[in-house]
């Protein structure tokens, strides 16, 4: 009998929130996690675009990693949440990533410059996807320290600066995913 079994897919739950498929245009903002990354890069494709934007070198070098350790194509680069060398419309998803307190630790006008940037990069229809620390529940409580990032609600601060609704679609496995739209 196997009472503990690993998962095939570590990154399956991450994957499956985004929404990511193959032939999307994706930007990652922050990079506390390269396996995540990678899972999220690895589903558009040959045909999509994925673009990961850190705001340091040892997340640059997390990002690289983590590419390379999955065998996919990031475009990296290196600049302030606040200022994404982007175009204008030209991805579908951006997923923050704030397990490690990227939003949550910046001053408002910090936050509400990275999520003006965001809104700015994605086309109109195009989601934001933040991840952030969530709560361990469970038996996962029991064996893990709890999340590594602070708790952070990004919804108002999606809401303030221009996304539509934002709600949370899960609490699971320490994390939180938050998801608000582009208006079109």
């Amino acid at each position: 009998m196997i009472l503990f079994r690993r998962r095939d897919d570590p990154y399956g739950l991450i994957v499956g929130m985004t929404g990511v498929k193959l032939g999307d245009r994706v930007v990652q903002i922050g990079c506390a996690h390269g396996g995540r990354l990678a899972s999220i890069a690895g589903r558009v494709g040959l045909s999509g675009r994925a673009v990961a934007i850190v705001p340091d070198s040892p997340s640059a070098t997390r990002a690289r990693k983590g590419a390379a350790q999955a065998g996919v194509f990031v475009e990296l680069e290196i600049a302030p949440p606040g200022r994404l060398p982007l175009e204008d419309g030209a991805f579908d998803l951006a997923v923050i990533d704030d397990t490690a307190g990227l939003l949550a630790t910046m001053p408002d006008d910090g936050r509400m410059a990275a999520i003006h940037e965001a809104l700015r990069a994605l086309r109109p229809g195009g989601r934001v996807m933040v991840i952030g620390s969530g709560p361990r529940r469970g038996f996962g409580s029991l064996l893990s320290s709890g999340s590594k990032g602070p708790r952070f609600d990004p919804g108002p601060s999606l809401e303030a600066g221009g996304f539509g609704p934002a709600r949370t679609l899960a609490e699971r496995e320490g994390l939180a995913f938050v998801e608000a739209i582009k208006p079109r």
